[in-house]
């Protein structure tokens, strides 16, 4: 199996497609990536810039420079000896216009007796033998229904009629009626879809990928990318929604001929990739929170609780787990109402077990999950768990939950591997959707993947870990930023510098909330958090961010019924930063207050994350100091030809002293080199012990095989550091005489005084001169 040392991701989209990155490869493989890695390529619904929404598996879309896009940017990496990792999304398609979905054309077309029945996931019994279709304004716009060439067309939205079922001048409306589906008014889709979708987006269909032609068919294109080598691994989207994960990855593992395997699956903490899982490991979630937390000073987080309960005007902080057990039965009970209630029509109703009761049960087992999903066997004790939990919760369900209990953990019946696809939806939605923008205490804590309880951890606990991941996952990804994180990681480095500022931030917060109120406390200090990490920024990235924000907290206002009024006032309030000289001021000199440990938070992350056990992936363009907020954000083009310059100069060595960009890109551009071009120095990992009154202030490692690798040093919590009086005796022992990559500067074996290491920046990165 061809494995990456490193990746690098591209947003492969219209405004830069496979031709594009083919011209990028040189620049890649200076800066020293040893693979490529695109978001997904086939064919797409026309515009879509992420790609998820694919409605052709049969072909690389020509948007996004096709087949011979392709096999260009594959000639093109190979060349320069570079791999080529391709994102996949089995779990859906894109259906939101139907002429462009051949499968989901023809089943609307033909109904339950159209090929793409099986294909597709849906509940023909409870549609009445029809597929509904949410896309009315209301139930009520039937009357806007027209027929013309052929199709049914509802204002801009054309669908296929059945062979006989219209003669000119019939009613569309009774055309209607003859259809093999129904449209309907989009408010229903909460309760009555009858068709399973990705999360709660009803222009995304599942599809049904354990039937044995669906896969082939849906595949047929990316097994000729391995047939052909134009592509070397993959990463696999959202395998919890798949009916069988496990068997899936034996399945692509086998058509690929053995290639290297990616799941893009989020791991609570302590939680493991089943081991009869095919894949060498996840897409790095779980490592981001690792890091993340090294650079949050964990005696702020009673000030920090303080601070929010007084934001929610009560008498404590808000308790986590009860919230999020809240945002998920909003999401059970309300856009993924009909998939909760889909489980329970496959209970048969008994007075003992009453439909609504056993829907209820349902949805309480899924808001009390600890985990995305189980994988029967795999962590069916958990199930268990929960469902006696639920039943201490809930004591008048006692009895539908015993009798559910059996039926969940039976591996051979509908319900439980249906009950496995749908609690990662809710789980999804309700926590990283919606709870993580209402619990505000920290940014930095609500990233993807992370749990917030977990405020901080000490450098033994990342030592512990990172020595695991060593020895069980050493082809798992590490990653910092992604085209999902809610903040960059730079973002997220400067947020963390106000666990060391407390008493700023509040001084900050209370100006501006004095100054243009917005009138929810918690999403306040969210807004402004966000603010500060991504400045400077344009006036209309802050407003996307601050309305999406308040909206998928769903406190104040919502995606459905918006308060406008509510939205005015988180409008102003960033304004202001523009508007109004005393914000704009208040914002600069907090800023100001954060910038330089920020700076060291965020080189020190990145050495940390590109030299740590796995594969490190660079998302595209964060080789530049990048203050991204959550998508859209995060697919901004990227202004490559700035960062080819740099680097030029960079390699030049004409400058002796660096900018915030350009120090970032000598530390990614040097650990890229080094793991790449010196594989021998990456076998092992051990722990480098500092000595000194300011120990705890250093992150240290050594990768080689024997103690005898790279040693990476990095600095931690490094405002309270200034404040303590700086490194002081801090001193480490090098094993080897060694080389900083960053410095050029030597260093023989023995003591060194990271007064002396550390001197021109936060992090150094040893190499033995020998």
């Amino acid at each position: 199996m061809k494995t990456p040392v490193s990746t690098y991701r591209l947003q492969i989209r219209p405004g830069f497609t496979l031709q594009e990155a083919a011209g990028l490869t040189e620049y890649l493989h200076r800066l020293g990536v040893d693979w490529v890695y695109l978001s997904p390529i086939l064919t797409a619904e026309e515009g879509s810039d992420h790609g998820y929404d694919v409605t052709d598996p049969s072909s690389v879309d020509p948007s996004r420079g096709g087949e011979e896009g392709l096999a260009a940017l594959s000639k093109a990496a190979h060349g320069l000896g570079l791999g080529v990792l391709a994102d996949i999304v089995p779990n859906h398609m894109g259906v939101a216009t139907p002429r462009q979905n051949a499968w989901w054309w023809n089943l609307l077309k033909e109904g339950r007796s159209s090929k793409y029945a099986e294909a597709f996931d849906v509940d023909w019994d409870f549609g009445g033998g029809k597929i509904r279709v949410p896309v009315l304004g209301s139930d009520d716009d039937l009357d806007q229904l027209t027929v013309a060439d052929g199709e049914l067309h509802y204002y801009d939205h054309r669908f296929p009629l059945a062979d006989g079922t219209y003669s000119e001048g019939d009613d569309p409306r009774e055309v209607h009626v003859r259809q093999h589906y129904e449209l309907v008014g989009w408010r229903r889709a909460d309760a009555e879809l009858n068709y399973r979708r990705f999360f709660a987006v009803n222009s995304l269909a599942g599809v049904r990928v354990e039937v044995p032609w669906v896969f082939d068919e849906s595949h047929q294109e990316i097994v000729r990318w391995f047939r052909e080598g134009l592509v070397d691994g993959l990463r696999i989207d959202h395998p919890d929604g798949l009916a069988d994960p496990e068997g899936y990855l034996a399945r692509l593992r086998e058509a690929t001929g053995g290639a290297y395997l990616l799941v893009e699956k989020i791991l609570e903490p302590g939680e493991k990739l089943p081991e009869t899982f095919q894949c060498e490991g996840t897409t790095g979630y779980d490592a981001l929170a690792d890091v993340d937390r090294l650079f949050v000073d964990p005696a702020a987080e009673p000030f920090l609780d303080d601070l929010d309960a007084r934001l929610r005007a009560e008498p404590e902080p808000a308790d986590y787990q009860a919230m999020i057990h809240g945002t998920k039965r909003r999401i059970a009970d309300g856009i993924l109402r009909s998939e909760v209630l889909r489980l329970s029509r496959l209970v048969a109703e008994t007075p003992a077990l009453p439909r609504l009761e056993v829907a209820d049960a349902l949805a309480e087992i899924i808001c009390w999950f600890p985990i995305y999903r189980t994988y029967l066997p795999y962590s069916q004790e958990v199930l268990e768990e929960v469902v006696h939990h639920a039943a201490r919760h809930r004591p008048e369900l006692k009895g539908v939950l015993d009798a559910l209990l059996p039926l969940l953990t039976d591996t051979s019946g509908e319900l439980a591997r249906r009950f496995q696809q749908t609690s990662g939806m809710v789980m999804a939605k309700g926590v990283e959707d919606t709870a993580f923008f209402r619990y505000t205490r920290l940014g930095t804590l609500t990233e993807v993947g992370a749990d917030p309880t977990e405020f901080a951890i000490s450098t033994e606990v990342f030592h512990e870990r990172m020595a695991r991941r060593q020895a069980e996952l050493p082809l798992s990804m590490t990653t910092l930023s992604t085209h999902d994180t809610k903040r960059s990681e730079d973002a997220r480095a400067r947020i963390s510098v106000i666990s060391e500022s407390v008493p700023e931030w509040e001084l900050f917060l209370g100006t501006v909330q004095e100054r243009v109120t917005i009138p929810d406390g918690p999403l306040a200090a969210l807004v402004w958090q966000a603010i500060a990490g991504a400045w400077p920024a344009d006036r209309s990235r802050l407003q996307s961010y601050a309305l999406k924000a308040a909206r998928e907290a769903g406190n104040s206002t919502n995606w459905t019924d918006p308060d406008l009024d509510f939205e005015r006032h988180v409008a102003a309030a960033v304004d202001s930063v523009f508007d109004d000289p005393e914000v704009e001021a208040a914002l600069d000199n907090f800023v100001a207050e954060l910038e330089p440990y920020g700076t060291s938070n965020s080189l020190s992350a990145k050495l940390i994350q590109l030299t740590m056990p796995g594969v490190p992936d660079v998302y595209q363009g964060t080789e530049f100091r990048d203050g991204s907020l959550t998508d859209p954000d995060n697919r901004r083009p990227v202004d490559f030809e700035a960062r080819i310059a740099a680097l030029a100069e960079l390699d030049s060595g004409a400058k002796p002293e660096y900018t915030e960009e350009e120090a970032k890109l000598l530390v990614v551009s040097r650990a890229l080199r080094l793991r790449r071009d010196h594989p021998e120095l990456f076998g092992g990992y051990r722990p480098v012990q500092a000595t000194g009154e300011a120990a705890g202030h250093v992150v240290a490692f050594d990768r080689g095989p024997e103690g005898r690798g790279v040693l990476t040093v990095a600095t931690r919590l490094p405002k309270r550091l200034a404040s303590d009086g700086g490194w002081r005796d801090t001193a480490i022992e090098i094993p080897v005489d060694s080389r900083d990559e960053l410095t050029g500067t030597a260093y023989p074996a023995g003591p060194l005084q990271l007064g002396t290491l550390l001197e021109q920046y936060p992090v150094a990165l040893l190499v033995p001169v020998d």
